[in-house]
């Protein structure tokens, strides 16, 4: 008998979708009424006709677990276990859609549209950068106002400016361009403070334009000119129309004219200056006029005087550099600093005249002579001094008590030596003395002077003669000496160094404050005098001992044996003393390897030396490297270039 097909229920009214309806849940289908006939055998009761009939067994297709959405399985026949899978387009059966089914765009939207619509959100995102840019701007700002330095009053950041720009000697130009660029505030701040445009200068590299820049700003505080025009670039030519035009800017502000400093080739160039100079200055302090070619000699000799019509109260400070002033008493009069330079030939200043000069000046404090032919020696013998006349107390002496610097750079020996015959300078505290031929009559009056009152600090000779024994005998005066400079000078022997090791009593020394000692050039040092000078210096018991405070030595009776001793003292203390050598026979035989003077002296007065500081050994060939690195051990600065030898190359120790 055959099997008729299993048929699900129909999920629709027409046949064919009863053919192919999913199989019912039995979830949502309708309860159904089984009678109690038995207990094990249920009868299941049909919802319509109440009749009983025999369970109906259902198959569940063998795909029905994995058949995709949208098909329905089919059966084959019963007893073939199998079923087809139909797709429901294949019947243009259409499925109702789940909520999870894409929509389709609406016909009324278009690509314009969509295209306008982004270019409007766009513009609306550009728009809200750039808000956000110009909040951020405003934040930035609204914090930077809070930092410290823009709290700061403009009078106290003017007060600052001036510090930075003017605090060294000369201008710093590039903090000044820097502070104006750094915010508009500073800016207005820096051009409303004349201070800081109070220097005008006018150069080969500075135009005009700024010079009438810094006048307009400056308003009416004192004034700092420097006309400055290197010989180097006088060549391109138009050099003195530009000192012309620069002087016709300048010459309505000579009134208020602080210092002025003019540095030109030639003397008609600062004749063509100087012509211009004319109105009074009551302000000036500082007046520098140097001419680069000394050696001309022209017409233009004389200067157009008197210069700012003899009116210049205040000033103070003069320096002449082959400029010839007719050596007119009225400009130099009362000042205290006076360098004269470059004077040759018949230009050159007669002793007369620098006496003068320096007599006009009770309160000169910086005295330098440079680059001067000497005088002859017969104007010299009218101030050589009387036999019968006290040699360190004359009549006719000019006393100078606030001169603390004196510079002479071949000046002259006859000039610098019945010069120096005539000063009483208590106060001196800097000398140098360069390419004077023979200095030891210089070195004779420094010594007269220091019987009196020399509070020497820095010598310095260089390239000149001297006798060794006065050099001596002037250091031995010369307690507060702290800087010596033999520079270039043949006559520095090793008997010069040793006398500096080791005093001759046991109560001085000979330079005891020298702290720095410099030998550039003195090729006829040897080094065990070096070497012993060196460990001279050194202080003694550098751990035990402070320099400045040094405790007595106990001093014990000469025992006649040890025994002696440990009976009065104890053994601890009488070994350690006797360890110890006696001062003076210490100070008598200073060791010439490692620490001398192991220990203190016995007197209290006894003054010990600084140990030295600076050691300035340049050019000096016969210091070898491994000298020098023994030199290093004892002295914090050594200043050394030699070649070594058998290598040609060169090193450098400081």
């Amino acid at each position: 008998m055959s099997r008729s097909p299993v048929i699900y229920p129909p999920f629709s009214s027409s046949p064919l979708g009863a053919a192919f309806a999913p199989p019912p849940r039995e979830d949502l289908a309708p309860p159904r009424v089984t009678s109690k006939v038995s207990a094990s055998h249920s009868t299941q009761i049909d919802p319509i006709s109440h009749s009983i009939r025999p369970p109906r067994k259902m198959r569940v297709p063998a795909d029905f677990f994995i058949r995709p959405a949208g098909t329905t399985s089919v059966s084959l026949g019963r007893g073939s276990g199998a079923s087809v899978a139909r797709d429901y387009a294949s019947y243009d059966i259409h499925p109702p859609q789940s909520s999870h089914t894409r929509r389709g765009t609406s016909p009324d939207t278009s690509i314009p549209d969509l295209r306008e619509a982004l270019s409007t959100l766009e513009s609306k995102m550009a728009s809200l950068m750039s808000e956000r840019e110009r909040l951020e701007r405003s934040l930035e700002q609204a914090v930077r106002l809070q930092a410290p330095i823009q709290r700061l009053p403009s009078e106290l950041l003017a007060s600052i400016f001036t510090i930075g720009v003017l605090g060294a000697e000369e201008e710093d130009t590039l903090m000044l361009s820097s502070i104006v660029l750094v915010c508009r505030y500073w800016a207005d701040v820096a051009i409303n403070t004349p201070t800081l445009w109070s220097r005008v200068v006018v150069s080969n590299h500075v135009s005009l334009d700024k010079a009438r820049r810094r006048l307009s700003r400056s308003k009416s505080v004192p004034l700092h000119v420097d006309i400055n025009f290197s010989p180097q670039m006088d060549g391109r030519g138009g050099t003195t129309e530009t000192i012309i035009h620069a002087m016709d800017i300048l010459y309505p502000s000579i009134w208020r004219w602080k210092s002025f400093h003019l540095s030109v080739p030639t003397r008609p160039q600062a004749h063509a200056a100087l012509s211009r100079c004319r109105e009074k200055a009551p302000m000036l302090q500082v007046l520098e006029i140097r001419v680069f070619n000394s050696m001309q000699d022209d017409h233009y000799s004389p200067a157009p005087l008197p210069l700012f019509d003899g009116h210049f109260p205040r000033l103070q400070v003069c320096s002449f550099n082959s400029f010839n002033f007719g050596w007119d008493l009225s400009m130099i009069r009362g000042l205290r600093v006076l360098e004269l330079g470059g004077y040759w030939n018949r230009l050159a200043p007669p002793v007369n005249v620098i006496l003068d000069i320096l007599r006009a000046s009770p309160q000169l404090e910086e005295l330098s002579l440079r680059n001067m032919s000497d005088v002859d020696p017969e104007t010299c013998a009218m101030y050589e001094h009387e036999p019968h006349l006290d040699k360190r107390f004359p009549s006719h002496m000019i006393q100078l008590p606030r001169l603390t610097k004196m510079t002479l750079h071949y000046a002259g020996i006859q000039r610098t030596r019945t010069i120096l015959s005539q000063l009483a300078f208590p106060a001196l505290e800097k000398v140098a003395l360069c390419y004077m031929d023979n200095v030891t009559s210089l070195l004779d009056h420094l010594k007269r002077q220091s019987l009196t009152s020399l509070p020497l600090q820095h010598l310095r000779i260089e390239a000149s003669f001297f006798g060794e024994l006065e050099l001596v005998k002037l250091l031995t005066r010369t307690s507060s000496l702290t800087t010596l400079e033999l520079v270039d000078v043949e006559d520095a022997s090793s008997g010069l160094i040793k006398s500096l090791s080791a005093p001759k009593t046991t109560t001085t020394w000979i330079c005891p404050k020298l702290e720095t000692l410099n030998l550039d050039g003195c090729t006829t040092l040897d080094w065990d005098s070096l070497r012993t000078f060196v460990e001279s210096r050194l202080p003694a018991h550098v751990r035990a001992y402070p320099r400045q405070a040094i405790p007595p030595m106990l001093t014990l009776p000469t025992p006649t044996s040890y025994s002696a001793l440990t009976t009065t003292f104890s053994t601890t203390s009488a070994t350690a003393t006797l360890r110890q050598p006696h001062p003076i026979h210490a100070l008598a035989y200073p060791a010439s390897h490692g620490r001398s003077h192991s220990v203190p002296p016995n007197a209290s007065s006894f003054s010990w030396p600084l140990r030295l500081r600076s050691l300035d050994l340049t050019r000096c060939h016969q210091i070898g490297k491994e000298m020098v690195q023994w030199l290093r051990l004892y002295v914090d600065e050594v200043k050394c270039e030699n070649s070594m030898r058998g290598t040609g190359s060169s090193w450098q120790e400081s």
